[in-house]
């Protein structure tokens, strides 16, 4: 019998693909000071990969420390662009001078997984894509932006690719769901490999 998953994440994207892959789970959302977190560690000059790990990590041992004896997954997206991570925007402002720095340049996005299992660490993962946005004019960031916020405003990066998000970009190389902020593919690996769930 597949045992069930613990999500430690209120993200319903997340949520929805590993439920979409036949995945018994429940989202849980940990408490997770994440902006003191990644200010903490970008000031020992930590790199991108590292605080996505970091992050992660976190919120899966938040929800393992209520659920000892169950399989938690943390999961963190961080853009790294010019070696430095970006927060999610805080306001459409912000947004917008985001998206006019990245406009007509490559960026990545980091997504890290981390699965703990009866209270420790058992596995975890990074994902990388990197996206090549087009050199948007300024109208058309104003449109997207007034059509859009409501839907971007917790994505990192201020787009979704599921959505209108998908025309920013003139090049995207690495996996869909790394994207959408849940590397599938690998984590379905280690679950089948460890008898977590059915092959």
């Amino acid at each position: 019998m597949p045992r069930p998953l613990l999500l430690a994440s209120s993200s319903a994207t997340r949520l929805g693909l590993l439920r979409a892959a036949g995945l018994q789970v429940t989202a849980h959302a940990p408490r997770v000071d994440e902006d003191t977190i990644r200010a903490a560690l970008e000031s020992e000059g930590a790199h991108p990969h590292d605080i996505a790990d970091a992050l992660a990590e976190l919120k899966a041992r938040k929800i393992a420390e209520r659920h000892p004896e169950a399989l938690v997954l943390g999961c963190d997206q961080v853009l790294d662009f010019d070696h430095r991570a970006w927060a999610k925007p805080a306001s459409p402002a912000e947004a917008r001078a985001q998206l006019a720095t990245l406009r007509g340049k490559t960026h990545r996005l980091l997504s890290a997984m981390v699965l703990y299992d009866r209270g420790a660490p058992v596995w975890r993962h990074i994902g990388r894509a990197d996206l090549t946005m087009r050199p948007l004019s300024d109208g058309f960031l104003d449109g997207y932006l007034a059509r859009n916020w409501d839907s971007i405003q917790h994505a990192v990066g201020c787009y979704k690719l599921e959505e209108e998000g998908v025309r920013l970009f003139s090049a995207i190389q690495g996996d869909y769901f790394t994207i959408l902020g849940l590397p599938l593919l690998p984590l379905l690996d280690y679950l089948e490999l460890r008898g977590f769930i059915d092959t």
